[in-house]
């Protein structure tokens, strides 16, 4: 399939997106995104975005919401000079510390977030799904907060490289559900919690993780994650003195990446850099770089960029991280890319395991594999952009890949 849109077209695009205009009230992101759901889940869609859009204008619930993020979560995280690095690289190296958050990545934001909408919608349990495991420990702690049961799907193939944060969802009380259907990585488990949810539609609240599925989902993840980005423009001015030159974050889904993004769309003298899982190769099913070797398709309700064959099934994926083990993308990545505000590339695992490396060796910190394909993009970036600023979004921290580590390094 293609998107016939002529350059003045796509300049609108530009235009309306610099503009903040975006989602439209059809949920879209200009050809990407909207709601392409089963009859039964149109009554639980509506009451989701009609509570959201209560709730995200509700200003006692929005000061609720930043006190936990305040007072529970540990927000503001840190911004990082990293100095080894910096000279290393020949760039100044700032590191937004997500891996400092409550649970351990950025998950939380959005997950105490929508676990408070939750409870006002009135549902009486929540599921959710995970790859990496971040987003259902988050769900898991969110939900003990605000004392709903929580149930988490999870694929097969994750839990079994995702051990402790299994062990971390149960200790807080969640019930984890492998599946074994699919690919039995994250797709499978989106899937699997789907099918849960359209059989009780009103009782069960689905939070899902990352920027993807159907509107209002995208929407609403992206609003509580930008609180990355607002806080690192503050802080970047407040220890550097100006914005970063250029600003890197790994996608998968996109939640960390579009919340570390969005707040610097409009500052179009910031190059923005998304890093997708490059795998084992650039061949269908080595990798999960959905929007450097994808095409528009139809994933999980929403229309956006995802990775299928010419008879338009979509395929499985390689990645040696969890969380970016995934087929599509968020429709507004799509968006994103198609007008050029963004530039998507990819790095393989090994240039990842690579980075991961480097940074604990220089810097002291183990991040998560996800977040290693970032490092890797951002060297590359520095040896051709010498003595710039740069900004890494470090989403979470690496002690769930331990065993994953310790197989390859």
């Amino acid at each position: 399939m293609k998107l016939n849109i002529d350059d003045r077209q796509k300049a609108l695009l530009y235009k309306k997106t610099l503009a903040g205009e975006f989602p439209d009230e059809m949920g879209r992101f200009g050809p990407f995104g909207g709601r392409y759901i089963p009859e039964t889940l149109v009554p639980a869609f509506s009451r989701l975005e009609e509570g959201m859009k209560q709730y995200l204008d509700d200003k006692n619930f929005m000061e609720d919401w930043h006190k936990e993020l305040n007072h529970w979560v540990g927000r503001p995280t840190a911004l990082t000079f990293a100095p080894q690095l910096s000279q290393s690289w020949g760039a100044n190296v700032w590191l937004k510390r997500e891996d400092m958050a409550h649970t351990g990545a950025h998950k939380i934001n959005n997950a105490i977030g929508q676990a408070m909408l939750a409870k006002k919608l009135g549902a009486k349990r929540v599921i959710a799904e995970t790859g990496a495991g971040q987003h259902g420990v988050a769900s898991a702690a969110a939900c003990a907060r605000v004392g709903l049961p929580c149930c988490v799907y999870m694929g097969a193939v994750d839990i079994e490289r995702q051990a402790p944060n299994v062990d971390r969802m149960r200790q807080l009380g969640a019930e984890v559900v492998s599946v074994e259907s699919g690919d039995r990585t994250l797709r499978a488990a989106i899937d699997e919690a789907m099918r849960e949810w359209v059989s009780d539609p009103m009782d069960t609240y689905y939070i899902i993780g990352s920027a993807v599925g159907p509107h209002p989902y995208p929407f609403l993840v992206r609003e509580f994650q930008s609180v990355i980005g607002i806080e690192s423009k503050k802080q970047m001015l407040e220890q550097a003195g100006r914005l970063p030159d250029a600003v890197f974050a790994c996608v998968g889904g996109g939640s960390n990446a579009i919340g570390m993004f969005y707040p610097f769309i409009q500052e179009e003298d910031v190059e923005l850099i998304g890093v997708e899982a490059g795998g084992l190769g650039s061949g269908l099913g080595q990798n999960a770089a959905s929007l450097a070797t994808g095409t528009p398709g139809v994933l999980q309700g929403a229309f956006t960029i995802i990775l299928q064959n010419r008879d338009g099934q979509v395929q499985e994926t390689h990645s040696i991280s969890a969380g970016l083990d995934y087929s599509g993308v968020g429709p507004e990545h799509a968006l994103l890319q198609f007008i050029e505000r963004i530039q998507y590339v990819s790095a393989q695992d090994k240039e990842a395991l690579d980075a991961l490396s480097e940074l604990c060796q220089t810097e002291g910190i183990l991040t998560a594999l996800e977040t290693a394909h970032a490092f890797a993009a951002a060297k590359k970036w520095a040896d051709k952009n010498p003595n710039k600023n740069i900004l890494i979004g470090n989403s979470g921290r690496g002690d769930k890949d331990m065993s994953t580590l310790s197989k390859y390094i």
